[in-house]
């Protein structure tokens, strides 16, 4: 198998890191849900020493991520745990989690189940991190995320970018409180949650 590559991995890591160096200085245990490539959790872990990076993705994903941690040798970065959000978390509890890129790929029940997942999972005054594109009032940040969420209509009619009113409505319903949302690249969004 070849390894895998993002080359929009690359171009946010850097500004992603900017707010997880703030956000995550006292968290010891992060799960990542939705690893992808790999490229993040091999960065990121780099990047963050005192954090424990759990990678997790569907198991037709881990060869791939498994290609990229196979490159590095890093005792806080994790090899993938089988993570679907359809069933439950093979973690116990974790101080932080992150994802990226997932919540308009897959469908709404699955966000919901997502934040479900953070509800049962989650360490008091732990972060939740999520990177993505996101409509506020129900607009879209740009023409270019418009065009993009036609595409993922077309794809699968379950997908789409998400209300950010929506997400975090659903978050407090979790115990979680908004502490930031920062402009990232390719007009996308970075917000951080922590729980009360």
């Amino acid at each position: 198998m070849t390894k895998p590559f993002s080359q929009a991995c690359e171009n946010n890591k850097t500004p992603i890191l900017d707010v997880l160096t703030k956000v995550l200085n006292k968290t010891k245990r992060l799960l990542e849900i939705g690893s992808g490539t790999g490229q993040h959790s091999v960065f990121f872990a780099e990047q963050l020493p005192h954090l424990h990076w759990q990678a997790s993705d569907r198991e037709v994903n881990h060869e791939g991520i498994n290609l990229w941690h196979s490159e590095v040798s890093l005792v806080n970065l994790h090899a993938p745990l089988p993570l679907d959000l359809n069933y439950d978390w093979p973690v116990d509890k974790v101080d932080a989690v992150y994802t990226a890129n997932t919540f308009h790929i897959v469908s709404w029940e699955l966000v919901e189940l997502f934040f479900k997942g953070v509800e049962r999972h989650l360490e008091s005054q732990g972060m939740v991190c999520i990177y993505g594109p996101f409509k506020y009032q129900g607009q879209f940040t740009s023409s270019s995320n418009e065009e993009f969420n036609r595409f993922l209509l077309e794809r699968d009619p379950l997908s789409g970018i998400r209300d950010f009113e929506a997400v975090e409505k659903l978050a407090k319903q979790a115990g979680l409180e908004l502490i930031s949302d920062t402009a990232m690249p390719a007009n996308n969004q970075l917000l951080v949650f922590k729980r009360q």
